[in-house]
């Protein structure tokens, strides 16, 4: 018999997978129903939709406007991208970049935001590819949307000076949503 014994933040980052994977909140392939925020631009149909499941990394930083005070920052996503049979697609990091195993990448760049239903969690973003490279099946994206968040919120403790530098890596989940042009 196997004993498995987690630390409190595996622990976190298995139940939250978990949760996502038992409780999909819709079909990937329907285009979601999203406030006026984070609608994509007229002539953008879905073209591909992934689950995530990672973390949300914060670093404990100076406040940019009072030098007293510190405050958790978020630096960058490390998730890895699902497609509905649970099968790893690609993944999300630093930029924010969409990257497949086909190669092809997107970057984005936030243009809407909604605080989304669930106050624990991260907000639902709409954001336009301000890059893209490859052939695969990221290079047409010209829209993302980031919905249905679980948990990923900066850190509940406190952030101080003795912590500047420290960096806390947060489990979420969510759903990203690719759209490109009608053909």
């Amino acid at each position: 018999m196997m004993k498995l014994i987690l630390g409190s933040t595996s622990a976190l980052a298995l139940t939250v997978f978990l949760a996502g994977c038992a409780s999909s909140p819709m079909p990937l392939d329907k285009t979601p129903v999203v406030p006026d925020a984070l609608k994509v631009p007229s002539g953008q149909v879905l073209s591909q939709a992934f689950r995530a499941t990672g973390i949300q990394i914060y670093e404990c930083r100076q406040n940019k406007d009072d030098a007293q005070k510190f405050e958790w920052v978020f630096k960058a996503p490390e998730a890895t991208l699902l497609d509905g049979a649970g099968n790893k697609v690609g993944k999300h990091y630093e930029g924010p970049t969409w990257e497949s195993n086909d190669g092809s990448k997107v970057v984005g760049e936030v243009k809407g935001k909604d605080n989304g239903p669930d106050a624990a969690a991260i907000p639902w973003l709409l954001l336009s590819a301000k890059t893209v490279s490859g052939k695969g099946i990221f290079g047409p994206t010209q829209s993302i949307q980031r919905l249905y968040t679980t948990a990923g919120k900066a850190p509940a403790a406190e952030c101080t000076a003795k912590l500047k530098g420290a960096e806390e890596r947060v489990p979420y989940t969510a759903t990203y949503y690719f759209y490109s042009a009608t053909k």
